[in-house]
Order: structure tokens, then C-alpha cells, then sequence
């Protein structure tokens, strides 16, 4: 059985379509220790898998902390945590984590960033979504549907309309793209037949969604069919930001934004896309780049009640 830990440490996790991390802080808020696992999004990988990825990263953070379960509080923002039901059925395995535990979407995790929490929260990493926060606290959304069902935006959709352009390619039935070759090249094939088992058989959703770097390369090299999926991507983004943004109140007002994910956070081009498009239809006020939702996460649960 175990016993609080003496020092009240905290947790933070930011568990999305590829990985999860987990951040361990003391009472002032310094970073103690971290462990990194595989996909925490239970809709995507499954409860079994989705559990034993949060305690794999949790059990390499605590270890390097050296601290031991219950925290004195958790909060984990989770891709695939959409509604209540969600909540239900997952807090029951994560009890022993904390003396406190708040479970939300991994995109809440980001609107720590802005002032009193009220703005948008858009990430675009391996999968996408917009979350909203007015005053009042109410909370919408848009996008976050998984890779089947949506995602726009993310790099999981542009991954796959990247290979959905070699494969046009390969066989005359769109135009040619540089894309088909780069991709061939990323993943050692001798023939574009090799994207049917590379795809099919192991249905890796991580290494689809890594190929929207070879997306952005080739759109900055000006190949037409990069640059629009690119412009696509953007524009799906934006429509997610502006049409969960209606419940903020005084819409000439500028939006406070906070962005995540590897696409808003690393590639700039993009990011200034995106950025304009939502301009279009709304001003923008201030931008915040989290870098690190769950350091976030885990100096906002010491407040826990």
C-alpha cells in the first residue's frame, strides 16, 4: 500500500496521439523529474494500452524524482477526452495517482497560457483541435474528431493527402509532385507499390503524420501540390479557431490564442498561415506558444482542490 509522499509533489501529463509526458514538480513549481511513453489517446490505442502508457511515463518521472504515489495532485489533459462519458470511464484507473486528479482534454492544458484562461486553445500536432474559453467558463470546441472522422489540420491529415497525391501521381491520375519521391525515399521503398504494405500493414498512425515534414519541405521547394495541401491545412485550422471562438463575447475584440503541437510550434511558415487566415474573420490579439503544456499542467495542480 502506498502512502503520500511528505514532499507535496504534483503531476502533469500531456498525453496526445503519439506520445505522452509526464512532469513531476515540488511545491514551488520546479520541474523534478519526467518520463516519456506511447500514445495515451484510449479511443486511438485502446484502455488497456492508453493505461499502461500514462503509468509507464508516471513511474519514469517518479523515479527520477524520487517520489513515490499518491502525489498530492495530478492533472492530465488527454487526447480523446471529449465528453463526460470519457471522464467515466478513465478517472477510475487513475485514482491512485494523486490525492486530487483533474482529467481533461489535452488541449485545456494550453489555456494556463493566457490571460484568466479565456481565449483559444489550437494545437495541430499528430491530430487537431480547438478549444474555447469564454469568462464565464464555459468551454467549445471544433475539430477533434480522430483521424477518420476529422483532424483537419493536423499532421496526420496532411500526411495523409500527401499520399494521397504520390499515389495519384504514381499512377498519371493527378499531377506529378515531388512528394511521391520523397516519401519513397523517407520510407526506403523501391516502387510506390511499397506505400500499399507500408500503409496498410502497419497502420502506424505516428509515421503518416511524420510525413507532413516532408510536406512543408516540398511546399518551400513550391510544389503545387505541397503548397496546397499546406494552404488547406491552415484554412482548416482557422475555421476550427473562429467557429468555437463565437462564445466569446464582443467579437471585435482581439482573440487571445494559444497554440501547441509540433505543426503550430515549429513549423513558423505555417503557424503565420494559420495565424492569418483566423485574421481574416477576427483580429488577433495575443499569441502564446506552449512548449510545455505539462510543466503547465503539473505547477497548476498545486493548486488543486
Amino acid at each position: 500500500m502506498t502512502t503520500p509522499t511528505s514532499q507535496p509533489y504534483s503531476l502533469g501529463i500531456d498525453g496526445g496521439g503519439s506520445k505522452t509526458l509526464a512532469i513531476i514538480v515540488d511545491a514551488q513549481g520546479n520541474q523534478q523529474g519526467q518520463g516519456l511513453s506511447g500514445s495515451s489517446n484510449y479511443a486511438a490505442v485502446g484502455m488497456d494500452q492508453a493505461i499502461a502508457h500514462i503509468y509507464g511515463a508516471v513511474e519514469a518521472a517518479i523515479q527520477e524524482a524520487g517520489c513515490t504515489l499518491p502525489l498530492h495532485a495530478a492533472w492530465l489533459g488527454l487526447a480523446g477526452i471529449d465528453r463526460q462519458d470519457d471522464c467515466e470511464k478513465l478517472l477510475p484507473h487513475l485514482r491512485s495517482l494523486a490525492e486530487r486528479v483533474h482529467l481533461t482534454n489535452d488541449g485545456e492544458l494550453l489555456l494556463s497560457a493566457l490571460n484568466g484562461a479565456v481565449g483559444i486553445a489550437l494545437i495541430a500536432g499528430t491530430g487537431s483541435i480547438a478549444l474555447v474559453r469564454n469568462a464565464q467558463g464555459n468551454i467549445k470546441r471544433a475539430g477533434g474528431w480522430g483521424h477518420i472522422l476529422g483532424d483537419e489540420g493536423s499532421g496526420y491529415d496532411i500526411g495523409r493527402h500527401a499520399l494521397q497525391a504520390a499515389t495519384r501521381a504514381a499512377d498519371g491520375r493527378g499531377p506529378h509532385t515531388m512528394l511521391l519521391d520523397l516519401i519513397s525515399q523517407h520510407w526506403h521503398l523501391n516502387s510506390a507499390d511499397g506505400l500499399i504494405d507500408k500503409v496498410y500493414h502497419d497502420e502506424d498512425k505516428a509515421s503518416i503524420a511524420q510525413l507532413s515534414t516532408l510536406v512543408f519541405m516540398a511546399a518551400r521547394s513550391k510544389d503545387s501540390m505541397a503548397r496546397t495541401i499546406v494552404e488547406q491545412a491552415a484554412h482548416e485550422l482557422a475555421l476550427a479557431a473562429i467557429t468555437a471562438s463565437a462564445i466569446l463575447n464582443h467579437r471585435s475584440e482581439p482573440l487571445p490564442i494559444a497554440l501547441g503541437g509540433g505543426l503550430l510550434l515549429h513549423e513558423t511558415d505555417f503557424r503565420e498561415q494559420v495565424l492569418e487566415a483566423i485574421g481574416k474573420h477576427r483580429p488577433v490579439g495575443q499569441v502564446e506558444l506552449v512548449t510545455q503544456p505539462a510543466l503547465s499542467a503539473a505547477r497548476a495542480a498545486i493548486n488543486l482542490t
